[in-house]
């Protein structure tokens, strides 16, 4: 009898989407989301596990039989959950945040259930349609000028990442560039950002094929905040044409990685049209805040950009990956990156009245990413997440405010959104060391910047800036409040206080 019960086991398939299932199961992972919320800031921020400390606690490999869902959760708990570092707790102030939420988490699910594959119109007409539609929503609220939105013939896409955002504008302005100098010219195209703009702008040049020797980070300096400045653009660009090379493409950026600096749109605009640059504006990081009228003008200039982007998943409430990106001539996006091949051709796409988004990115597969921005806009609306986006800025003041009542330490730049580059700087240190003092004092910085992390009490990272090393303090986690920043600043001050004895 045992053996006609395995036998009719062994030939029953699996039901991997009966929709019963699916409810028990899915009400048992929210349940454990949930209570992992209510808990998150009960963990050290920073994952303190060793590497390779993983395949010392899982088989070797793959589970024959199925196993519960309740013994998959448990082993998440027990093995997992320590290898994780916490970017949705309100101690988190590292990097930039990845702002989490309800509605961004409930329209990824509703995503991930509808599990289509829209490359173009006709696979899922309604995912095409709701991102065109969302992206205009967006461009309206940020009040780009109306180039930039499909009702002015530019248009929206959403990318996965900055990355290939950049990458996408950098290959379209390659092709538009080599169609007018020739092919064979490729080695003479230039790339310009600052010492200051985010390693994607590199990568995306030496992808797209530019000669790495032709890539320019110009210098930026305090004085002007570490802005890049129209005076060192024209210069070093006039250095390239008496060199014979052919400038090619600026990536200007508001809210640098390092210290949320901010590059001046308009003259950096006046400079690239006279040499016929193409111009991106990155707004990775500080482009949310656009959204709030007293934000707004970091974005002068931007009529005259050709692209802008910015990472709705780092504080717009948006899960990863949501990168936001305009055009203002989506035609240089399609001759750059469309392929027309057999098997994809229909009627829709041949009429010419449909956005086929598989030619405006990198991917012929893409995700149905615009349903969770739709459900972020819908249900915090406009002016929530104004309110949102103020309390982190505020939350950022008060920090500041901290920072200034102890005298030991400085504010290195100026703030400009919700992020604070500051170091300790006591007099004491340097003295009777062979390194210098400016380098004693980054050692010192540095030192405890990670006794802090080790505590795992909140999670910091750092850069360095014109030769300096400073904490960066990121508010922008969903469930950070004031009591939680004032919490940080004790623990610096503990710490600082434990190395300064130390000394």
């Amino acid at each position: 009898m045992g053996s006609i019960q395995n036998q009719k086991y062994e030939n029953e398939t699996i039901k991997p989407l009966d929709p019963e299932e699916f409810r028990k199961q899915g009400h048992m992972v929210i349940d454990f989301l949930a209570d992992y919320y209510k808990n998150v800031e009960k963990y050290p921020v920073r994952s303190q596990v060793e590497p390779g400390y993983l395949r010392e606690r899982l088989p070797e490999s793959a589970p024959h039989d199925p196993e519960p869902l309740e013994e998959i959760l448990q082993d998440v708990q027990k093995d997992i959950v320590p290898g994780i570092t916490h970017w949705q707790s309100p101690n988190y102030f590292a990097y930039f945040p990845s702002s989490g939420s309800t509605a961004g988490f409930l329209g990824e699910m509703l995503s991930t259930g509808f599990n289509v594959v829209g490359f173009n119109w006709m696979s899922s007409p309604a995912a095409t349609e709701l991102e065109s539609i969302v992206m205009d929503w967006l461009g309206k609220m940020l009040k780009l000028p109306n180039e930039f939105l499909f009702s002015g013939g530019g248009g929206g896409v959403l990318q996965g990442t900055t990355c290939e955002a950049i990458l996408c504008t950098v290959v379209a302005a390659r092709d538009q560039m080599l169609k007018k100098i020739g092919r064979d010219n490729i080695n003479k195209l230039v790339v310009y950002g600052s010492d200051q703009t985010h390693s994607a702008l590199q990568k995306a040049a030496q992808i797209a094929g530019i000669n790495p020797n032709n890539f320019r980070a110009v210098s930026t300096t305090k004085a002007n905040a570490f802005g890049l400045t129209a005076e060192a653009l024209r210069s070093t660009i006039e250095a390239d044409i008496e060199a014979g090379l052919v400038p090619l493409f600026l990536c200007a950026t508001i809210g640098t990685t390092s210290s949320t600096a901010v590059d001046a749109l308009s003259p950096l605009c006046e400079v690239a049209k006279e040499y016929g640059i193409w111009v991106h504006v990155d707004a990775a990081y500080a482009g949310s805040a656009c959204i709030c009228p007293e934000f707004r003008h970091y974005l002068d200039g931007v009529e005259n950009a050709h692209s802008f982007s910015f990472n709705a998943h780092k504080w717009f409430l948006t899960t990863l990956d949501c990168c936001c990106l305009w055009v203002k001539d989506p035609g240089a996006l399609v001759k750059a990156l469309s392929t027309y091949p057999e098997y994809l051709r229909n009627k829709a796409s041949e009429s010419k009245q449909v956005v086929d988004y598989k030619d405006w990115q990198i991917t012929l597969s893409r995700r149905f990413r615009s349903l969770k921005l739709w459900l972020v806009l819908r249900s915090y609306g406009v002016a929530n997440l104004r309110k949102f986006l103020r309390s982190h800025v505020k939350m950022a003041k008060n920090f500041e405010g901290l920072i200034a009542m102890d005298k030991r330490f400085e504010v290195v730049v100026p703030r400009n959104f919700a992020t604070v580059c500051f170091r300790i700087s006591p007099i004491e240190i340097g003295k009777n060391q062979i390194v210098s003092k400016e380098e004693a004092i980054n050692n010192f910085n540095a030192k405890l910047l990670e006794s802090i992390n080790e505590s795992g009490k909140i999670y910091m990272t750092h850069a360095v800036i014109g030769g300096v090393y400073v904490m960066r303090f990121a508010v922008g986690a969903s469930l950070t409040e004031n009591r939680h920043v004032n919490l940080a600043w004790k623990v610096v001050q503990e710490h600082a206080n434990a190395l300064l004895n130390m000394s």
